[in-house]
């Protein structure tokens, strides 16, 4: 078992990879791939999600960090708060899952933009590998009003 098994992976880098919801095993494996940080934007009643992640990520001493980001509904504050989580990551590999890697490649994608120089292009391309021709109204407008306040 890898992390690489994970539904919908992709490696941003040596340090950041993101999912959809990892399996148990995933997470053991995440473990022993010398992952220390999981953050997770699912909600607790998403499909597929663990009854109890928070306490099988921190029974295998990673740090875990939950933002619930209800899919219908994205809001400013839950990305201001993985703003604020990513920027103050511990040391060690991270992985960042949601359910199918959809919040989590707009969230990236977006804080890339911010912190890391990523042109919209470069987020848009980035996005595509998991949204392919989705083109959710709700999370488009979502993704341009915080690029909106994006300062370049």
């Amino acid at each position: 078992m890898t992390t690489e098994e994970i539904y919908n992976f992709l490696k941003v880098n040596d340090q950041i990879v993101t999912g959809g919801q990892p399996t148990a095993p995933q997470l053991e494996a995440a473990k022993a791939e010398g992952y220390t940080t999981v953050i997770n934007l699912a909600t607790l009643d998403s499909r597929n999600s663990l009854e109890d992640e928070a306490g099988l990520v921190r029974s295998l001493g990673m740090n875990y960090y939950h933002i619930p980001v209800v899919w219908e509904a994205p809001q400013e504050s839950d990305f201001n708060s993985f703003d604020q989580v990513m920027r103050q990551l511990p040391e060690g590999k991270t992985l960042i899952h949601c359910a199918a890697n959809f919040r989590v490649t707009a969230f990236y994608s977006l804080y890339a933009e911010k912190h890391l120089g990523w042109s919209q292009e470069q987020a848009k391309e980035f996005r595509s590998r998991i949204w392919k021709d989705n083109n959710d109204v709700v999370w488009g407008n979502f993704i341009a009003g915080i690029e909106a306040k994006i300062e370049r």
